[in-house]
């Protein structure tokens, strides 16, 4: 997020709070985030004072996955609370086959190079290594566009936004869409932005708009959208996101929940680190494809989290006449990670991975590197309700600070550093 985004929100301050949800991309590893929802949806249901069932977020944004998360909580948001059960629910009945499909040969698990030589040459034929035919099927049966229009209409939800990282321009795309009047107390009628390398609009969200933002890259494959009148190919929009948090900003929002799916040793945000031990001599294809996707997904989001919190810490040491006359707004961010390890948890379930994906995760050397390069793929009731179970337990281990935060946007963020 840069100063600029912050000085440009100042202008355009919502008129009434303004809470936004922010859900990062990862693959298969987004179930984590399911278990934090209903965790906290439970600790809303119990908390003592003035309890309330309606839908606690005006804004929902998400990458990746994450978009997949938001745009089935912004379909179902009239439902209050229950929203983030009906997601569980989705989650938990997921399988891999409603997501993928890889035809491989069954030579590919005794020879690397082959393996190599044969998923490659699918992925220069096809664009990917995957078929996600199967998660556009299960997308149009789970989302229903008309819900997010009525949660829209009803004022249940503000504003719902997706990301995705266009291979034809470069450019990161917000694809925004709220209610046709513009976000109710935002101040002003819905207005588009541009930045360098980023770009938001407001239109429908459709299907295409999720496999887009999902499009993992090398496994998944692009899809086209329409931008200002021309067709580009889009992939994964956790590619080149500088600025995770600048969407829900430019969405109005004020307090701001980010729920992450990194590695604790990698991104540093979580709480203690279930560490794995790291693979000895040479790392191999698999390895480093994991590695790679690591970076892709989690690497922005601390700095961008960071740089919100010092902004605001600053202007609230200031005195209140002086704060006044800058050009920034403060902006309350709180941020969660897993606690432990997902690439030793997705290791401990990789054996339930579909038979040709395992061959093939084999022949590449993945199933021995700690389980990184499954973590995204593993669609798998096992490690699906071992993700969900993680997320609601840390959700209760840090349940004052998240009660507090949707109280009134004043705890001390989890994971930041001084």
């Amino acid at each position: 997020m840069t100063l600029a985004t912050l000085i440009q929100m100042r202008a355009t301050a919502p008129q009434r709070r303004r809470q936004a949800l922010v859900l990062m991309g990862g693959g298969a590893r987004t179930a984590y985030q399911v278990g934090v929802l209903r965790g906290l949806a439970n600790l809303l249901r119990i908390q003592s004072t003035a309890p309330s069932t309606s839908f606690p977020f005006q804004v929902l944004v998400g990458t990746s996955a994450g978009a997949l998360n938001a745009a089935f909580l912004a379909s179902v948001a009239t439902q209050g609370l229950d929203a983030f059960d009906r997601l569980a629910d989705f989650w938990l009945r997921l399988r891999s086959e409603r997501v993928y499909r890889l035809d491989a040969p069954h030579w590919v698990r005794f020879s690397r190079l082959l393996a190599a030589v044969r998923l490659w040459s699918r992925a220069r034929q096809e664009g990917a290594l995957l078929d996600t035919m199967p998660l556009v099927d299960t997308l149009h049966q789970a989302i229903s566009l008309d819900g997010i229009e009525t949660s829209l209409a009803s004022g249940a939800l503000d504003a719902v936004a997706v990301t995705a990282s266009s291979y034809t321009s470069g450019e990161h795309w917000t694809f925004c869409q709220t209610h046709p009047a513009g976000p109710s107390g935002s101040g002003g009628p819905r207005q588009p932005w541009a930045r360098p390398g980023r770009r938001g609009e407001f239109q429908p969200l459709t299907i295409e708009h999720l496999m887009a933002s999902a499009a993992i890259p090398l496994l998944f494959p692009a899809t086209p959208l329409w931008v200002e009148g021309r067709r580009e190919y889009f992939g994964d929009g956790s590619m080149r996101q500088i600025s995770p948090l600048s969407p829900a900003l430019h969405l109005h929002a004020d307090r701001v929940l980010v729920i992450g799916v990194g590695q604790p040793q990698r991104a540093g945000m979580g709480g203690a680190a279930t560490a794995i031990a790291a693979p000895m001599g040479e790392p191999r294809m698999g390895a480093i494809m994991g590695h790679a996707l690591a970076s892709v997904f989690h690497d922005t989001l601390q700095a961008d989290v960071e740089q919100a919190q010092r902004v605001t810490q600053t202007l609230r040491q200031m005195p209140r006449e002086i704060a006044a006359l800058m050009p920034y707004r403060a902006v309350d961010v709180m941020a969660l990670q897993p606690s432990q390890s997902l690439d030793a948890l997705a290791q401990a379930h990789a054996g339930a991975l579909p038979r040709e994906v395992r061959r093939a995760l084999a022949g590449l050397g993945a199933m021995r590197s700690g389980g990184p390069l499954a973590s995204y793929l593993l669609f798998e009731p096992g490690f699906v309700s071992a993700l969900v179970n993680l997320g609601e337990q840390d959700a209760y281990t840090h349940k004052a600070e998240l009660l507090a935060f949707m109280d009134d946007g004043r705890a001390s963020p989890i994971g930041s550093s001084s």
